[in-house]
């Protein structure tokens, strides 16, 4: 049951319409369904005002989509599935005409995967996105898709990193009119301190598993951003673009 809904079950209780055992009784239904294998939260968006997102990794197709179908049936018109292989992303398309009115698209580069309807901006601020390089982009991407996901404006700076600064200098209006920034970076996870620099807003960082061997699958990148000079820095876990697209996606809507 989404706010609305809920909010409009209210208004009848209070009109006369409905009772307050009947209203009583259809939220009890509603926290979750017990599908068994999982149990998926249809009061997530009323706790958090975000609905629940599947974590695609380790799950089968077909426990993908009867999640996905789950949340769809109680309400949720857009269903964000994080970390989705491609075979089931072609099991949800085959089935998108019957459960998601047609309207499924899938990413392959950041392996996002979206059932419904992708909601309109409805906040004035931006996002800024920037990758220290190409390689970043998959996390990247999936951090864009998040914020799209709840509505906000996306901009992209890819391949800006600090190998070559004036890169990140060519993008000052970008980086200064910035709601909240999300840095993306392997090797070293210099460009969070150097966009912090040049930020007014709250800048997330991203460290990534881009790098070579002693990088050490990221952990070098982390503990250089948790170390940051520049004053509000936060920093999420190694490849999470998702957490860092939530997490700006609540700063932009404050």
């Amino acid at each position: 049951m989404e706010q609305r809904e809920l909010e409009q079950l209210l208004q009848k209780v209070a009109q006369g319409s409905a009772t307050v055992q009947e209203a009583l009784l259809q939220i009890k239904k509603e926290p979750y369904e017990d599908l068994g294998f999982a149990k998926p939260d249809h009061h997530r968006s009323i706790r958090q005002g975000i609905a629940e997102v599947i974590y695609g990794e380790g799950k089968t197709p077909e426990q993908i989509l009867a999640i996905a179908g789950s949340l769809q049936r109680h309400g949720q018109r857009t269903v964000l599935i994080t970390r989705m292989a491609p075979e089931a992303a072609v099991l949800l398309e085959r089935s998108a005409a019957e459960m998601f009115d047609g309207k499924f698209q899938y990413d392959p580069v950041s392996r996002i995967g979206l059932a419904g309807e992708l909601p309109p901006p409805d906040t004035t601020g931006s996002i800024v996105i920037a990758t220290g390089g190409t390689s970043d982009i998959p996390v990247a991407e999936e951090a864009a898709f998040t914020a799209l996901a709840y509505g906000n404006k996306v901009t992209r700076l890819y391949d800006v990193g600090v190998s070559g600064l004036h890169r990140t200098l060519s993008h000052l209006d970008e980086i200064m009119n910035a709601r909240v920034i999300i840095a993306v970076a392997g090797m070293e996870g210099a460009l969070a301190s150097v966009i912090g620099g040049l930020a007014d807003c709250p800048v997330i960082a991203v460290p990534t598993s881009v790098g070579y061997g002693a990088s050490f699958g990221g952990m070098a990148a982390l503990l250089s951003m948790l170390n940051s000079c520049a004053s509000g820095v936060s920093v999420v876990n190694i490849d999470n673009g998702f957490g860092a697209g939530y997490l700006a996606s609540m700063i932009n809507h404050m």
